[in-house]
């Protein structure tokens, strides 16, 4: 158990003083009722109780009254120190209106740096820019603390307000980074845009040795920024190009690029269900998928809800996400069982609509694998084919809507996505629906719109700075799921029934590891004998509570 002023210690600035503000009253509150209780039997002659003597000071301090005993006092001792108690009352309550009152009730200026706990090996984040209450949730959830400095003020006071540790300040100035306690923190994380050179520069000025990554979405600037003197640069809208392109070229071909292995043959994998598949309207009992393909399902997306294992009686719907484990060539063969029953044919492209940097990489990708494509885009630029808005019956037919295999929306306005995806679908039922969207909540509605995949930029740059952190991969940038391997030792001598996994975290073990090798089939009567290595599966908060449930620390990551 911790001390209580260790408790106090990892209180923000502000709360410690409000805490040790309140004990010092109560403190003295306490003194005047015994030294008045011992004022009236001793000077007064007057014996009372204790809790009369506590009603006096109460009175008199709050200035509601000077004690019903005023008619029997005497003695000067006793004038004095009633005068002491009344003079003492009215300071405390102008400081208790300063210090608790007004910063609760009125609009009061609040220095948000009081309302930072103690940091230590921290992350500063620079002007996240990707919806930052995305990655400040990942942050927490993984158990990574962090502090957030934002040029604007009016930001910075909404995060700090939600509980965030949020700051205000320039992170062009070396102040900023000194608030936020950068001689503990073990990394700097900036996106900044154009500012993100000065602001490497001016975190270089303060300390030499830390970590900095930076985002950044300029393909010009990714050469330039290591030179300035980032160790790490990151473009999430080109892995979020790459993984739509990937995802595409998966829904027209029978090859897998996006597993991950768990050791030997066994691999893991998160497969969307398509408009128009077989599967669409059956329940997951009676969908013959392990008999027809080896594949196991382990888990769903069901109505934006992740079910580990999934309900045997769940009903497929379209833009179910499937996650199953099996061999390569099973996980082929189920990929191929949930496509819709169509032949892509050779004269069908791909349309890629908006070609910013997400359609510059996902069409570069798609040209590698000798795809065809079709690009649309406002602005007219090379490697642009239609010079006009997706969003329009007239353009999308122009592009060959009707006969294209994908299209991949990749616009930087999600009300513009979504009017080309209702478009879209409409216009070819049959059609595989890529989107990114900027904002986690145009997620659903992409969904509802009739997209196949969506990925928020948001979630891939939150995902993105978690790897880098935590050396993890995910099963995809937007996935909600994580996968570690750990050792059996908390389990030693129980089953798989009874270690209670499952039931405490909402963790699953789909795969277990001994000197005879990798085993996906898992025996809930199997008794651990403390050698096995376990591999778990779970959203992020699962796994973090799976980790402090059982006090263990990941062996390591599952691989792509």
């Amino acid at each position: 158990m911790r001390s209580l002023s260790e408790r106090v210690s990892n209180l923000s600035r502000r709360d410690r003083l409000v805490v040790i503000y309140l004990l010092g009253l109560g403190v003295l509150v306490a003194f005047y009722m015994i030294a008045y209780n011992i004022i009236m039997a001793r000077l007064e002659g007057v014996n009372q109780s204790m809790f009369a003597s506590f009603e006096f000071v109460v009175q008199t301090m709050t200035t509601t009254g000077y004690g019903q005993d005023s008619g029997i006092w005497s003695h000067p001792v006793t004038y004095l120190f009633v005068a002491l108690t009344q003079i003492s009352g009215i300071g405390i309550g102008f400081f208790t209106l300063r210090l608790i009152i007004i910063p609760l009730f009125t609009g009061a200026e609040v220095n948000l740096d009081n309302r930072l706990t103690p940091k230590q090996d921290h992350v500063i984040i620079c002007e996240y820019r990707r919806d930052s209450a995305v990655l400040l949730d990942e942050l927490q959830e993984l158990g990574i603390d962090y502090v957030l400095i934002s040029s604007d003020e009016e930001n910075a006071q909404e995060l700090s307000d939600q509980g965030y540790s949020a700051i205000h300040g320039s992170p062009q100035e070396a102040s900023a980074f000194e608030r936020a306690s950068i001689d503990n923190a073990q990394m700097v994380i900036t996106d900044a845009g154009d500012a993100n050179v000065n602001t490497i520069l001016t975190v270089r000025s303060v300390r030499s040795d830390i970590e900095i990554l930076t985002l950044t979405d300029d393909s010009e600037m990714r050469d330039i920024l290591p030179d300035t003197g980032a160790d790490t640069v990151l473009s999430p809208h080109g892995v979020l190009g790459q993984r739509l392109a990937e995802k595409a070229i998966s829904s027209i071909n029978l090859d897998l690029t996006d597993t991950i292995s768990l050791g030997g043959d066994l691999e893991v994998t998160e497969i969307p269900v398509h408009h128009g598949s077989r599967l669409i309207g059956s329940r997951i009992r009676e969908s013959n998928i392990r008999e027809e393909t080896g594949a196991n399902i382990i888990g769903a997306w069901i109505d934006g809800e992740l079910q580990l294992p999934p309900d045997p009686d769940a009903i497929i719907h379209q833009n179910t996400v499937l996650l199953v484990t099996g061999g390569h060539d099973a996980l082929e063969s189920f990929s191929d069982f949930t496509r819709p029953v169509r032949t892509f044919r050779r004269h069908e492209d791909i349309i890629v609509a908006g070609y910013g940097e997400v359609g510059q990489t996902a069409e570069g990708i798609l040209t590698e694998a000798d795809i065809e494509t079709t690009t649309i885009d406002v602005e007219d630029r090379e490697g642009v084919d239609i010079v006009a808005d997706a969003g329009s019956e007239e353009v999308l037919m122009k592009a060959g809507v009707e006969n294209a295999g994908a299209i991949i929306v990749g616009l930087p306005d999600d009300s513009a996505s979504l009017l080309t995806t209702v478009l879209a679908r409409s216009l070819n039922e049959d059609i595989e629906i890529l989107v990114r969207v900027s904002e986690t909540d145009a997620t659903r509605k992409a969904l509802n719109a009739g997209a196949d995949y969506v990925l928020s930029v948001p979630r891939v740059s939150a995902r993105m700075v978690a790897k880098e952190l935590r050396g993890e991969d995910v099963l995809a940038p937007a996935s909600q799921i994580r996968l570690i391997q750990v050792p059996s030792d908390p389990f030693t001598g129980s089953t798989l029934a009874e270690s209670g996994i499952y039931e405490r975290t909402g963790c699953r073990v789909i795969a277990v590891e001994d000197e005879t090798g990798l085993t996906g089939t898992v025996d809930p009567q199997r008794r651990f004998t403390g050698d096995e290595r376990l591999t778990i599966v779970g959203t992020d908060e699962a796994v973090q509570q799976f980790l402090k449930q059982f006090d263990v620390s990941p062996m390591q990551e599952a691989k792509t």
